[in-house]
């Protein structure tokens, strides 16, 4: 049969009407295994299922990468600068039990005492970080391994006068070979977190030793690891939810961990070729050998290559060198597309991760960086709600509690001392001059306040007014003026000139009502 003969067969076979009872099963052009997706082997298995046979080996690679390779480290700093800065700050919203202003004197007792206790040696158990250095490292280890445990601790440390410390843990510690049904309450536990029948988590099962602290024995530990169940209530597990139904947190390099490990490898050998072939200089051939020397050795074998050296060969020796040489340019195009991959995968811009930006102008730049920020923006929501307010109402029932704020009603109606205000940090501008001018606009035109813009940039509005009224009395009083006061300089810095109201071209109230009169 030739291939028309065949191509018309295969054409009727397709175009055939079907046969009643053996209807033709449609499906998605994705979803046909042939030839070209033979390969392309998957299953239906659950999240859990695929988390548990991958946690431990994508917790240790990503932080072996963090460890050895420059982008892993500048990616999980961006995310850590960008996400958590110096901290979120925190701000007092209670209002008064009359009207719709805030209650200050309740106000700043609650930020006094909540800044007190976030200092290092109070809020962590440890001693060793405050509050914001906490939530650094907290963004840090879910970015890395995937998830961080956050124990809040009912006790007094470092002579705190809130009885609270927060333990960090590492994830490590959260026991993922235990699966199974709990003794006593029958619940299913899934890599470590016992859950109840609506997925939510009832306890956690730790370690009572660090499975890789190995160098560092306890005399009370032995060979088989003993756990510690630890209500729900008592820990903040922070991890981002892929999938419903998922117990634990994965790490975020999952899907560039195989690319950045293959571009160290192939940094690594650019380097060596960069090396073999500078370092190469040439060889010596006589027909009657190299001669023994003091430093020469009979049978020596060319097995290394060091800068500056010529080697001799014995008779009827020859060398065929390689040409080490690579095609010129190649390196970097290939490296920039890499890591664009990389940044991708791990919701970093290409120039935050690489610092280059030898391919951008001001248009682009922008662009990413507000792409880039709305991720951001999310993740600080994220932290907020699962870290911060968390921590804050646990703080806020023991702070009252123990005597320490003085709230009246505040068994009847916690919810009303509860109002806060989290202000995380901001951004500058691209180009400031054009973007001031924008907001500027925007102001006037009433699409946006003054305290939307000072809070994209992390300020606070009040704090920043309260301040410029002190900055300009103070002007005022040592006679300085300068041109930040439109109600003295104008922008170009000449004197705002001072119009008496009679001198305005327009009718006073008096003659507008002796017209009025006049006119009847």
């Amino acid at each position: 049969m030739g291939v028309r003969s065949a191509i018309r067969e295969l054409f009727r076979r397709e175009s055939a009407p079907v046969e009643t009872g053996t209807p033709r099963r449609r499906m998605f052009e994705g979803a046909r295994v042939n030839r070209l997706t033979s390969d392309w082997v998957t299953t239906g298995t659950s999240a859990d299922a695929e988390i548990r046979a991958s946690l431990a080996a994508l917790r240790n690679r990503a932080r072996q990468l963090v460890r050895d390779s420059d982008y892993a480290r500048q990616a999980l700093r961006a995310i850590s600068q960008n996400v958590v800065g110096t901290g979120i700050g925190f701000q007092s919203q209670v209002k008064r039990q009359r009207g719709n202003r805030l209650d200050v004197a309740i106000n700043d007792s609650i930020e006094g005492a909540w800044r007190e206790w976030s200092r290092g040696k109070y809020c962590h158990c440890a001693g060793k970080l405050s509050f914001a250095e906490i939530q650094s490292l907290a963004i840090r280890s879910v970015a890395e391994s995937g998830e961080v445990l956050i124990r809040m601790v009912k006790q007094s440390f470092g002579g705190s006068a809130v009885p609270l410390g927060l333990e960090v843990i590492e994830a490590d510690l959260l026991d993922d070979t235990y699966n199974g049904i709990a003794p006593g309450s029958g619940n299913n536990v899934r890599m470590g977190v016992e859950i109840d029948r609506w997925q939510r988590p009832v306890a956690y099962w730790f370690l009572d030793k660090h499975p890789g602290d190995y160098q560092y024995p306890q005399a009370t530990v032995t060979n088989a690891q003993n756990r510690t169940r630890v209500p729900a209530d008592e820990i903040i597990h922070l991890f981002l939810m892929d999938r419903p139904m998922q117990t634990r947190g994965v790490s975020w390099f999952a899907s560039a961990i195989k690319r950045l490990h293959h571009l160290a490898g192939y940094e690594e050998a650019e380097i060596v070729r960069a090396r073999a072939s500078s370092a190469l200089m040439g060889f010596i051939t006589s027909p009657e050998g190299e001669l023994v020397g003091d430093d020469v050795y009979d049978g020596e074998r060319v097995s290394t290559f060091e800068p500056g050296v010529w080697k001799y060969l014995q008779p009827g020796e020859s060398v065929s060198v390689p040409s080490l040489d690579a095609p010129d340019g190649q390196f970097e195009p290939f490296l920039r597309s890499m890591l664009r991959a990389v940044s991708a995968g791990m919701g970093v811009s290409y120039e935050n991760l690489s610092h280059d930006f030898s391919q951008t102008n001001y248009s682009s730049s922008r662009l990413s960086l507000l792409e880039e920020r709305e991720h951001w923006r999310t993740l600080q929501r994220w932290l907020i709600e699962n870290l911060n307010q968390r921590v804050f109402e646990q703080w806020l029932d023991l702070a009252v509690l123990s005597g320490v704020l003085n709230l009246p009603i505040y068994e009847v109606d916690p919810e009303r001392y509860r109002k806060v205000r989290w202000m995380p940090r901001g951004w500058g501008w691209v180009d400031p001059q054009k973007e001031v001018a924008a907001y500027k606009e925007a102001i006037r035109c009433g699409f946006k306040t003054l305290g939307q813009v000072v809070g994209e940039q992390g300020g606070d509005l009040d704090e920043l007014l309260a301040a410029r009224k002190s900055e300009l009395e103070k002007l005022e009083e040592l006679g300085i003026a300068v041109d930040t006061d439109a109600n003295v300089m104008q922008a170009s810095g000449t004197i705002q000139p001072i119009v008496a109201p009679d001198a305005l071209d327009m009718p006073s109230p008096e003659s507008n009502s002796d017209t009025e009169d006049e006119n009847g």
